[in-house]
Parts: structure tokens; C-alpha cells; sequence
């Protein structure tokens, strides 16, 4: 009872205050009485115990940022003296908790307060999770112990018994926070007091492992890497001395990267970077991936054909003779070769070298519809000029990094297309043909266009970097040769760095000589023939130009021949044709079947397309050349009440108000041509183009859609003959456009003898074959009134005129 009652007895006592220190009962610590709050604490201790029984007895309470906290430590004063370093200091022992309570007056300049012991009684005996609790501690406190080479602290730990001071005996450790021994010492009950200390050095343990850990992988990388260097110095050492004995020089397999970059024959600023990049590499170990990286650069910088260049062959006539047997017409072309030839020839001549730093690689733009040679003259390019030849296919590539190349950051990084067509060809000065440049697209990951205006300017192209080389690249002797079906779809800004070569189409003429002198003997030697077992007149090829391909190019043309030869073959090897035989004209058909495009002029009057009013012929450019168009125009039955104008065939917006404008023009200049146009405020009128598949659009129909609608209220036909191509604005006048070689071409094959074009293009007929001029009739106009004058035929019986009406 005695005990007890003490345990519960009200205590006064002068408060020692540890600032972000905490100490914990059963602990035994000096401290140094230089500091004021200790002196004035242990001397008032030391007075109160003159009229006391027993040592001084002080309160230890922790304060942390100014703070105290809520439950103290009673310590009792056993020593007073010197500490080890002379300073005077006291050695105090830590007895039990303290909950302390409000302040009271005390003898000297210490804090008095009062307080209560905290009761830390346990059941005796104890239970047995409780003693494997202390089990546990005492394992985890013995194996960190054991850790730190405390041996003697082992047996004093061991032979703790008591519950509340085996929790306690955890404020001797270092790992601990400030705030951890606070929550241990506001803990009364010993045993949540023991599980908080057990966590906690679990806890620490866990942590220690994962550390020592660390440091062991740490340690053994390190080593390895020293033992490394070590044998790869002491291997490149070894080898040196084998070389000096032997004298054995590197071959092309050495990774001697070094004598590799010093025998190359590279460009001084090439060299430099790439000697450092070797540094780099002999610095690296083989298990960096950047060793790797910087391999494949060195590699890919040393396949390249810095130094190497091919000789122009300065035969003028020579290379025109070439190009004139390779392809037939193609003049522009043929010409800007023998002009950029002949220069060169000159300059070489007088010793002039390099303009301003650059050669002048020219950098043609060859657009024209498909099949009429634009990828083969290429080929025929670097022919006639004794030059490499290398084909950089653009059509569909959306990424930038296709042309200026990845990062070497990058997993699997490679040098852009120009870089690799230069290594393909093996030389500074190639021809580089980039096809279908009209068809580079671009998305989230950049503009492949915008990447090529560099290359392209001559300008610029001398100093030309690639993202994965990072190395100025000369490519201003090389030829660039674009190729585009669609002039629109080149930006604008690139187009601008190329010289255009406009490649239109072949005249009918032309395309025999092609199929006899090319396109023939190619297809003879791919079937197994050879020329005196099967020969084509030329009448059979002229109708296969002209009734069975119809189109710009010679593709289809090529493609018949050599459906015809297969038949051919084939009928021989079955026994029901000898060889040699002469196909004519009329062996086609039982050949290769009917005739796809039969002329307009061929067919029978009551079966033309114009054989009825509203209807006119005009002349369009699509992706595939020139083409003829047929516009229809009908009136709504008056008796419906639909108004207005309906325009139906896949139009643009340009087309959709070129109809507009001819509906305006009529209405209001109507009367003066003597047409009904009072229908067109009852009834409305319906355009349509037919093919309604195809996307139309263009400023090129104007003139077209307002004969046929002229010729739907007259009543007059329009003349089965004569094909136009025009704009036409409010008051009449015809407006020019473009594209008109490619139409007369279509006009020309399609069996037209009259064309109608605007006066301001009556200059580009210059362009225009003379044998495609001599067979047309071409009118050069101003006015609409001129187009109906030509085009419209006199009128018929109002009896016979079948005025067509929408559905």
C-alpha cells in the first residue's frame, strides 16, 4: 500500500527542459551545467533537498520548439562534478514518468510545477503473448546490436525481465526520431509501450538490409568495372606489343575505331567530331548502351562517301543522245539536262570551281499525270550524265524523322532517307529522284515537307544537317529530281525551291513511236518472245493508243501490249496460232476483246451524249491528265414548285459557284440572247456532271455549264464537235485557266475537232505539239456570246426539240 500510495503522492519539482532531446526511465545521462536552464534546475534540486531526505530529485521534460510536452521524466541528481572534456556538468538518472500538472513556486530561478506519477504496473505473471513480445525485442535489439559490434551491451539487454524497462531501454538507440521517443514516452501502458518499440526496430532493421544491400551491389559494379578497365588496358597493351612485333596492321573487322577514323579520308570538321565520339567510346564500358550507340554512328559516318565523287561526262551531244533514244518527247526536260551539262562543261573548262561555296546540283520538279515516264527519265538522267542513281520513294511517309533522321537518344535510331541514298549510291553527287513528293503527308509527328525545304534550296543544301549525323552534309552537287501527279498538292513553300517541268501527256503520235521503240521490245522479252516471231503494225498500235487505252501516260498502253503478247504466246503454245505472226488492226478485237473509247465522232448520231439540248462537252485536268467532261442541265416541271438550282455530281465550291454565276448571267442577260429565261423563275433548273463518283472541282466549267443551259432553254443542240474550257464572270466575259496543253491532248483523243479557250490563253499553245494544233480547230474568245455563237447549232423544229425535265 505504501507503494501505491506513493506512486499517487503529488510531487513538486524544478523542470529541467531538453531541447529536441528526450530521455526515458531506467536511462542514466550527464549533462552539461554551462547551460543555464541545467544550472538553474540542478541548483534548485540541490536546495530542495537540503530540508529533504534523499538526492535531489529534478523533472526532465522535453521541449520541442519552444514547446513542453505533456508528460516529463523524475530524475534524481547522482553525481555533480566534471565531465570528460573538464566541463562542470551533473549525471542524472532517469526513475519513472511524470504527468505534469500546473506551476507552482520553488526555491531558486528554476520552473516549478507539480506532478503525478504515472502508474506502469504490469500482471504478474505475465501472459504469454506478452513474453513473446519480449522475446521478439530481445531478438531484433540483440541481432542490431550484434550488427554494430556492441557484444558487451548484449548481456546487460538479455537480462531485462521487467516489461516497462525492457520498452525503455529502446531510448538508447540512435536511429530513433525526436518525436518517436516522445510517442514512447507518452505511452504508459509498457506493454503498447514494448510493440511500439519492437516496430520500430523492425522497422529500422528492414531498412538497413535493404541498404547494406544497396551498397553491396554498389561495391560489386564498382569492382567489376575496375576490374575491367584494368583487363581491357592491360589487353590493348598486349595487343599493341603483338602488332609492334609482328608487325600486323588493323583490318576492316578491328574495333581500332581510332586508326580507323585517322585513315579515313573525312572532312576536318567530321574528323574532329568524329575523334571525340571515339573518346567517348573508349571511355564507356561494354555494357553501356551508349557504346553501342556511338558503334553505329562511327560506322554509318565512315560508309559514307565524303570524298567520293563520280565525273560529269561533258559529251553534250552524247548525253542528248541518250536522253533523246531513252524517252521520246519530254523536251523541257531533255533541255534543262543539256543546259545544267553544258555550264558545268563551261566553268570546268575555265577553271571557275564552286559557286559562293556550292556546285549548283540542279533541282527539277517533274509533274504530270501517271505513266509518262517522270520516275524512268531519272534513271535515263544519271545515264546520260554518268552519274549514280538512287530512288527515295516519299509517298505516304509522315514523319519528319524519315527525312532529317531520329536522335541517337532514340532506340533504334537510323540516318534519314537523303543520308542512306547517299550511302547507297556511294557517291557525293548522285542523282536522287524523290517520287511522289505530292503525296507526303504530315501528322503529330512533324511535317516531312517542311524537313525538305532544306534540301532542296540551293541555297541552303551545302550545309545540310541530318538529326542523327549532326554533321554538316554537302548536297549541293547533287541533282534532285521531284516527281508529282498533283501540282496543287506541293506546298507552296517547297515548290518555290524547285524548278517546275510541266510533263503533260503524249500525243497519240507519240505514243506509237514509244510503243514501237520501248514498250514493245520490253514486253517481247518478258513474254519469251523475240521480235521476228511477233510484230505490230501500226495501225494495231495506233488503236490501242487511241480506242483501247485512253490516257495520259503510256501505262495502260504498256499493259495491253502485253495482254496481247501473252495471248499470243499462249495460242502458240496450244497449237492454234504460228509464229511468226503480224498483228493488224482487225486481230485486236478477237485478241484482247472490244474497244473501251470509242470516238464521239464514231458512234451514231441519236446515241452522242449531245443529242439532245442541255447537254455541252468540256475539258477538265484530273490527277490522271486531261479528261472530257459532259455537263447536263434539265428544267423542274413547273407544276412542282421547286425553285431554285440544284447542282448534283460530287462538286467543289469553286464548280458550285461557277453554276451560280452561269444561272446569274442567264437570268440577267437572257433577253438580249433571246432566250426563255422567264422558265428560270417557274422552274428549277438541276446541273449535274455526270461520273458522279469523282470529286470535281476547279475554275475551269464556267463556260460550259452556261451553254448547256443555254442550249436547255433555246432548244438548240450543241455541236457534237466542239469541246470548250473557260470561266465566265457576271457580265460575260470569259476568264482564263489552266492546264490547257493537258486539255487539248484530251480533246485530241477524244475525237474533238473544235476547241474554245479563253484569249488570255492563246499564249499556251506555244506548248502544244504542232501535230495536236493541225488537227484542231481552236477558237480564242472573250465573251460568252462568242462561245454560244460557236458552239450552238441553228435551231431545229420546235417540233423536234426534246427539252429534257428533272425527275
Amino acid at each position: 500500500m505504501a507503494a501505491e500510495s506513493e506512486a499517487f503522492t503529488p510531487l513538486t519539482l524544478p523542470v529541467l527542459p531538453l531541447d529536441d532531446e528526450v530521455v526515458l526511465p531506467g536511462m542514466v545521462v550527464p549533462l552539461d551545467l554551462n547551460d543555464a536552464d541545467v544550472r538553474a534546475a540542478v541548483e534548485a534540486a540541490q536546495a530542495a533537498a537540503r530540508t529533504e531526505p534523499g538526492k535531489p530529485r529534478i523533472l526532465l521534460v522535453p521541449r520541442i520548439d519552444g514547446t513542453y510536452a505533456s508528460t516529463g521524466v523524475l530524475g534524481t541528481v547522482e553525481q555533480v562534478g566534471r565531465l570528460a572534456d573538464g566541463d562542470p556538468g551533473a549525471l542524472i538518472r532517469a526513475r519513472g514518468r511524470v504527468s505534469i500538472g500546473a506551476g507552482t513556486t520553488g526555491p531558486g530561478a528554476a520552473l516549478w510545477v507539480e506532478g503525478t506519477r504515472i502508474d506502469e504496473t504490469v500482471p504478474d505473471p505475465l501472459p504469454g503473448h506478452v513474453t513473446e513480445l519480449a522475446k521478439e525485442y530481445k531478438a531484433l535489439a540483440t541481432a542490431w546490436l550484434r550488427k554494430r559490434g556492441a557484444w558487451q551491451v548484449v548481456d546487460r539487454v538479455q537480462a531485462i525481465d521487467d516489461v516497462s524497462a525492457l520498452a525503455d531501454n529502446s531510448g538508447y538507440s540512435p536511429f530513433l526520431s525526436t518525436d518517436q521517443k516522445i510517442e514512447l514516452l507518452e505511452t504508459a501502458d509498457p506493454v503498447a509501450r514494448l510493440k511500439l518499440a519492437t516496430q520500430h526496430l523492425r522497422d529500422h532493421l528492414a531498412e538497413q538490409d535493404v541498404a547494406e544491400t544497396i551498397a553491396k551491389d554498389v561495391q560489386e559494379g564498382v569492382d567489376k568495372q575496375q576490374r575491367e578497365f584494368l583487363l581491357r588496358k592491360q589487353l590493348e597493351a598486349v595487343r599493341k606489343e603483338l602488332r609492334e612485333i609482328n608487325g600486323e596492321q588493323d583490318g576492316e573487322e578491328s574495333d581500332d575505331y581510332r586508326a580507323r577514323v585517322e585513315a579515313a579520308d573525312l572532312p576536318e570538321k567530321v574528323r574532329e567530331a568524329a575523334l571525340k565520339e571515339v573518346d567517348k567510346l573508349e571511355r564507356s564500358s561494354d555494357q553501356s548502351p551508349e557504346g553501342g550507340w556511338i558503334r553505329t554512328w562511327l560506322d554509318t559516318v565512315l560508309e559514307l562517301p565524303w570524298n567520293e565523287r563520280t565525273e560529269d561526262s561533258y559529251d553534250i551531244q552524247g548525253a542528248q543522245t541518250v536522253l533523246d533514244a531513252e524517252h521520246a518527247g519530254l523536251q523541257d526536260v531533255k533541255e534543262r539536262i543539256t543546259e545544267y551539262l553544258a555550264v558545268r562543261k563551261r566553268r570546268a573548262e575555265r577553271g571557275l570551281g564552286v559557286v559562293g561555296g556550292r556546285r549548283g546540283g540542279a533541282v527539277l520538279a517533274l509533274v504530270g499525270p501517271p505513266g509518262v515516264g517522270k520516275t524512268s527519265l531519272g534513271e535515263s538522267v544519271a545515264h546520260a550524265m554518268g552519274r549514280k542513281f538512287v530512288r527515295v520513294a516519299l509517298g505516304g511517309v509522315r514523319d519528319e524523322a524519315e527525312i532529317r533522321g531520329h536522335r541517337r537518344t532514340y532506340v533504334g535510331a537510323l540516318p534519314g532517307r537523303i543520308v542512306r541514298a547517299i550511302r547507297e549510291a556511294g557517291s557525293m553527287n548522285p542523282v536522287v529522284l524523290l517520287d511522289e513528293i505530292d503525296k507526303v503527308g504530315s501528322d503529330f509527328r512533324g511535317d516531312p515537307a517542311a524537313a525538305l525545304l532544306e534540301v532542296l534550296d540551293p541555297a541552303q543544301n551545302h550545309t545540310f544537317r541530318d538529326h542523327y549525323l549532326e554533321v554538316e552534309l554537302d548536297l549541293s552537287d547533287v541533282v534532285f529530281l521531284a516527281t508529282a501527279n498533283v501540282l496543287e498538292a506541293i506546298p507552296e513553300a517547297l515548290l518555290d525551291r524547285m524548278e517546275l517541268v510541266r510533263l503533260d501527256g503524249y500525243t497519240e503520235d507519240e505514243k506509237v513511236v514509244i510503243a514501237r521503240d520501248h514498250l514493245l521490245p520490253r514486253q517481247l522479252e518478258r513474254a519469251g518472245l523475240e521480235s521476228p516471231e511477233v510484230t505490230l503494225d501500226e495501225g494495231a498500235l495506233r488503236k490501242l493508243a487511241g480506242e483501247y487505252t485512253r490516257e495520259a501516260g503510256v501505262r495502260n498502253l504498256e499493259r495491253s501490249i502485253a495482254r496481247l503478247l501473252r495471248k499470243v504466246a499462249a495460242q502458240h503454245e496450244l497449237g492454234e496460232r504460228k509464229l511468226p505472226f503480224t498483228v493488224t488492226e482487225d486481230d485486236l478485237r478477237a485478241l484482247i476483246g472490244r474497244p473501251h473509247h470509242v470516238p464521239e465522232s464514231a458512234t451514231d448520231p441519236a446515241e452522242r451524249r449531245t443529242a439532245v439540248p442541255g447537254v455541252a462537252t468540256g475539258l477538265a485536268v484530273t490527277g490522271a491528265g486531261g479528261d472530257v467532261l459532259y455537263v447536263e442541265a434539265s428544267l423542274a416541271d413547273p407544276e412542282t414548285g421547286a425553285a431554285g438550282l440544284t447542282l448534283t455530281g460530287q462538286l467543289g465550291d469553286v464548280m458550285k459557284e461557277s453554276a451560280q454565276i452561269a444561272l446569274s448571267f442567264l437570268r440577267s442577260h437572257g433577253a438580249e440572247l433571246e432566250l426563255p429565261v422567264g422558265d428560270l423563275k417557274d422552274r428549277g433548273a438541276h446541273i449535274h456532271f455526270p461520273a458522279g463518283a469523282v470529286p470535281k472541282d476547279g475554275p475551269s466549267a464556267g463556260v460550259t455549264m452556261t451553254t448547256a443551259l443555254a442550249s436547255l432553254l433555246s432548244g438548240r443542240l450543241v455541236r457534237t464537235d466542239v469541246a470548250m474550257t473557260g470561266e465566265v464572270s457576271l457580265t460575260g466575259r470569259v476568264l482564263p485557266i489552266g492546264g490547257v496543253k493537258q486539255k487539248l491532248l484530251a480533246a485530241h483523243r477524244a475525237g474533238v475537232t473544235t476547241v474554245i479557250i479563253p484569249k488570255r490563253n492563246e499564249a499556251d499553245l506555244d506548248d502544244v505539239p504542232a501535230e495536236v494544233l493541225e488537227k484542231l480547230d481552236v477558237h480564242a474568245v472573250t465573251d460568252i456570246r462568242q462561245v454560244l455563237e460557236l458552239a450552238l447549232a441553228p435551231a431545229q423544229n420546235p417540233a423536234e426539240v426534246k427539252v429534257p425535265a428533272a425527275a
